[in-house]
């Protein structure tokens, strides 16, 4: 039994995911997750005001990991074409992983989605931000075409989406066919990244970053 006088933020989500694994987003209630806590629901209420509350800190969480590990690429050296390639396979990865492997805690993510949630706009946006990181790097290194960098970066986001936007996680099962589909786009994309020079190598002049 976890003490009410210690009960921590970091429990209360922890045992959330926990439900919402064995119940699902629309049966899980704060009332079961307190239990499973051994605490009163009202407990649970001094840390999150609401379940809406509840579900966006359990989202938040599980969207973090994912935010760090393509950080971690976005930030390293080297080749932009690369890192924007293995940017974009590690983010289908992630969401495919979540759908088919913690399909209860994806669910939770369907329904902010579909509510617009603030949750999902910033987790787009930092995405989005990251991709931007790159495209800038490959700019400044001569790698890419001198594009418009925030909108490129949007446009890279929404060209790919049928490869993490959780509408199309139906059509992730078959991993063989959607790493096909993947990289054949990604052809199209990186020919329209470097322009006409084609080249793999910095132009003559380039200083990078």
């Amino acid at each position: 039994m976890t003490p009410e006088t210690t009960l921590t933020p970091e429990q209360i989500l922890s045992a959330a995911e926990d439900v919402l694994r064995r119940f699902g987003p629309a049966k899980a209630t704060v009332v079961d997750i307190a239990r499973s806590l051994g605490v009163s629901h009202g407990s649970v209420y001094r840390h999150f005001p609401s379940k809406a509350a509840l579900r966006e800190a359990v989202t938040q969480r599980w969207l973090d990991q994912e935010h760090e590990s393509l950080h971690s690429i976005s930030i390293e050296t080297g080749p932009a074409g690369e890192r924007l390639h293995r940017w974009l396979t590690t983010l289908f990865a992630a969401k495919r992983k979540k759908a088919l492997v913690d399909p209860e805690l994806f669910a939770t993510y369907l329904t902010l989605v579909a509510e617009h949630s603030g949750t999902v706009d910033g987790h787009l946006q930092t995405l989005t931000e990251q991709i931007a990181h790159i495209v800038q790097d490959g700019v400044w290194q001569g790698e890419f075409s001198p594009v418009p960098v925030g909108p490129t970066a949007r446009a890279v986001f929404q060209a790919t989406a049928h490869f993490h936007d959780p509408g199309y996680a139906a059509e992730w099962a078959d991993e063989r066919r959607s790493k096909a589909d993947f990289e054949a786009l990604w052809a199209l994309l990186h020919a329209g990244l470097r322009g006409p020079w084609g080249a793999t190598e910095p132009k003559p002049g380039s200083t990078g970053r």
